[in-house]
């Protein structure tokens, strides 16, 4: 990962999955703070995307804009480790609006003001 910068809200395809994710990949998208990504720290929290969507509050829709295939959400509830060195295929990016979206659902999840 050397000379390749991570950055909040940038999607990636994990395989294998993290935290014993049962499917051969997973996208995720990295919610960790700009200044986690730029440290030295060997892994970055992100959030999983899932292609199907219960409606919770801590869901943001996303889909073909972001890079995706198809239309999905990613789910604020949960939250994984994920190493940098996994994090090497670029799918896509949140523009500003779905940031801004990913950041009250992320308070949302994790009950904070």
């Amino acid at each position: 990962m050397a000379g390749v910068r991570l950055t909040r809200g940038e999607i990636y395809l994990v395989s294998p999955p993290p935290a014993g994710d049962p499917k051969r990949a997973r996208a995720v998208v990295i919610v960790s703070r700009q200044t986690l990504c730029d440290s030295k720290a060997d892994k970055v929290i992100c959030a999983s995307i899932n292609t199907n969507a219960d409606g919770r509050s801590t869901e943001v829709p996303i889909g073909v804009d972001e890079g995706l295939k198809h239309s999905s959400v990613i789910n604020c509830d949960q939250l994984v480790l994920v190493p940098k060195s996994a994090l090497t295929h670029y799918v896509g990016a949140l523009r500003s609006k779905k940031l801004l979206a990913l950041r009250g659902a992320l308070r949302i999840a994790i009950d904070v003001e």
